[in-house]
């Protein structure tokens, strides 16, 4: 067996790009992976061979051409290359959120028509066989790690180790097998299909060709000047289209190494010991980081949090203009360079985020406050226009040019129009074959002529770049008239760290009301530190206190809302603490913790009318999802409040309530 480069003529599929990575950096690391607090690398050629026994193992397997493959667990190099492997033999990787429940697996599996699963463990393995009477379909599980699994004896279940070595003598017996394989795949094939998140419901099969994938990786790669020097780390799910981009399209058509943390839990211990050159995050996740960094703050020496404030009142100030190269006096920038040695280079490096040259976040819109706080840290963090029917990259913030309300301008070859409704439209070599079985969609979706329908509402400015309002069916009206778009003023709220979710209402109604959860870790380090005492999240969330905690944060938005011409008269009038975090388990969220607002509408109705009513509190009985599927029964009795609210635009008179 050898990793040499087969003859494959043009380098438009992954197993060719492998080939040609072991041929251009051989030596050079290709992954890694922290185990058991040790850094494990396999080089490019190291990464070929491990692929080239998956291939041939699975062949000897029976996976052929056109066959789906499941593939779930966390970051694993392991993982990845197995949908190379699968891809070589013709086949379509289909990767699973590895915290879906088994009835969302199940799903997944009986429509995509799986014939195989390539798993992580034994967890994944147990909800496979929780749902293996219900998925006939589904011929051989295949696993990673052994741990826990000495006594499962079923015939169908394969060790991994055990197939690749099935592939070497494979591989033996059949020479030049891999070769003709990796040589018959084409751009044009189907690379991989990946499910949406079913916000507004059931999940769609986006299928994507290699050239939908390589041709938007390598664009985006231009677009920033991506070496094969960078360092990623893969941390976010596997069946997530971004990380399919980031860290396999990028990283072979650029060869730079991908790194995989230990597990979920040591993610910002990972981040700091490899540090990333590039990164990317969704907002939830620059967020968590923020409440981090404030909850620190607030239990540090009172000297500490003076200068912490002072310096980022300098950050806040001209950091931002200093990062784009913009002119700032001298004092300024001394003050701004003995900020950076005592506040801003010491908190990138607690995060792990010291030598990252170029920083995305997508997904959600990411509220302003957030976006400017890391940049005006010198972090170059830049927002993305970005879906999963276009490979990813629709805008991106270009250097120099970097606004915290807008999303950027066209990627690479990507060509955008707003239509006469208001929805945001693209094309681009990444727009997506069709969803899976279901062609309905798909031409309600994408046009014959090759454009895609997004479902945004948005605007391009006089310079070219995107502003995204929200999605189009959320954006409404009070009943004054007044724009009402929800996802702008939820953003707002969870700027603050001690929000974690918040759901707004108002379209054809009188106000706009709110449901906020609290964020469990900063708000009860600020209730223990005035040494209050509570019994879990709902007995927290139903404090006096708490609530007028959350009535300032409401308030600084109210504030901020008024100065907005068009939204000052969608400030928050009412509000109330859920008695429970909203949940993916619980049918809330989608799996990419997007709010499925149609569902929780339905499921609190009655704190909606509450809310639009006269009343003060509501009583709630509510069954909760545990981890372990155990399910309860909550009651609470939840307190509705005022907020402050704001007399007119560009005023800051306190209206009378």
């Amino acid at each position: 067996m050898s990793g040499d480069t087969p003859k494959t003529g043009a380098l438009d599929t992954f197993p060719k790009l492998l080939a040609e990575n072991v041929r251009a950096r051989r030596e050079k690391p290709a992954s890694r992976e922290k185990d058991y607090g040790i850094w494990q690398s396999w080089t490019w050629a190291e990464v070929a061979e491990e692929i080239r026994a998956m291939a041939c193992g699975f062949a000897a397997l029976g996976i052929k051409q056109g066959d789906k493959v499941a593939i779930c667990g966390d970051n694993r190099p392991h993982l990845y290359w197995s949908m190379t492997a699968v891809q070589t033999l013709g086949a379509i990787p289909v990767p699973v959120y590895q915290d879906s429940v088994p009835e969302e697996m199940q799903f997944i599996y009986e429509h995509a028509e799986a014939k195989y699963a390539i798993v992580e463990n034994q967890e994944q393995v147990d909800k496979l066989l929780e749902i293996l009477d219900r998925t006939p379909i589904l011929k051989h599980i295949i696993y990673k790690f052994p741990r826990g699994m000495r006594h499962y004896n079923q015939p169908f279940l394969h060790l991994l180790a055990d197939v690749q070595e099935q592939g070497r003598a494979f591989d033996a017996k059949n020479p030049g097998f891999y070769e003709t394989s990796v040589g018959k795949t084409k751009g044009s094939d189907i690379a991989i299909m990946l499910y949406t998140s079913g916000t507004t419901g059931k999940p769609k099969g986006v299928m994507l060709s290699f050239d939908n994938l390589i041709i938007t990786g390598r664009n985006g790669a231009i677009r920033e000047g991506l070496r094969e020097d960078e360092d990623m780390l893969a941390y976010l799910p596997m069946a997530w289209i971004g990380d399919n981009i980031f860290s396999v399209a990028q990283a072979y058509t650029t060869g730079f190494c991908v790194s995989c943390p230990e597990s979920s839990e040591t993610v910002l211990e990972d981040l700091r010991e490899i540090g990333p050159t590039y990164f990317f995050a969704p907002p939830r996740i620059y967020e968590n980081l923020l409440t981090t960094v404030m909850i620190r703050i607030e239990d540090a020496a009172k000297i500490k949090q003076r200068m912490f404030r002072y310096f980022m009142d300098v950050a806040r100030r001209v950091g931002m203009d200093i990062l784009d190269g913009k002119p700032v006096t001298t004092a300024d920038r001394l003050r701004y360079w003995l900020g950076n040695i005592l506040v801003y280079a010491p908190l990138k490096n607690v995060l792990g985020l010291s030598n990252v040259r170029v920083a995305y976040t997508a997904g959600e819109a990411i509220g302003p406050d957030i976006f400017t706080f890391y940049r005006s840290l010198g972090l170059n963090l830049k927002q993305m226009y970005a879906s999963t029917e276009a490979s990813v990259f629709i805008t991106i913030q270009p250097d120099g040019e970097v606004h915290p309300e807008s999303s950027g301008t066209p990627a690479i070859d990507v060509e955008l129009k707003v239509t006469d409704e208001g929805e945001v439209m693209f094309r681009s070599p990444g727009v997506f074959q069709a969803y899976y079985k279901n062609e309905e969609e798909t031409k309600a979706t994408k046009t014959e002529d090759g454009w895609v329908h997004t479902g945004d509402a948005g605007y391009l400015d006089k310079g070219g770049h995107l502003h995204i309002i929200d999605r189009s069916k959320d954006v409404g009206k009070l009943n004054d008239g007044t724009l009402f778009a929800p996802k702008f003023i939820e953003n707002k709220l969870k700027f603050f760290p001690h929000i974690r979710e918040a759901v707004t209402f108002g379209h054809e109604r009188d106000y706009v009301a709110c449901f906020i959860n609290i964020d469990l870790e900063s708000v009860g380090n600020w209730a223990e530190r005035r040494n209050m005492a509570y019994m879990g999240y709902t007995d927290l969330a139903g404090q006096d206190p708490v609530y007028e905690l959350i009535s300032e944060c409401v308030a600084q938005v109210n504030r901020d809302l008024s100065e907005d011409e068009k939204l000052h008269g969608s400030q928050i009038k009412r509000f109330l603490i859920l008695h429970k975090e909203l949940d993916a388990d619980d049918g809330e969220l989608t799996r990419t913790r997007k709010v499925r607002r149609k569902h929780v509408s339905e499921k609190y109705a009655d704190l909606i009318t509450a809310l639009y009513s006269d009343t003060d509190h509501c009583r709630i009985e509510a069954e909760v999802t545990f981890e372990d599927g155990r399910t309860d029964i909550i009651n609470a009795d939840l307190r509705i409040m005022e907020a402050a609210r704001i007399g007119s635009a560009g005023s800051h008179a306190e209206a009378a309530e």
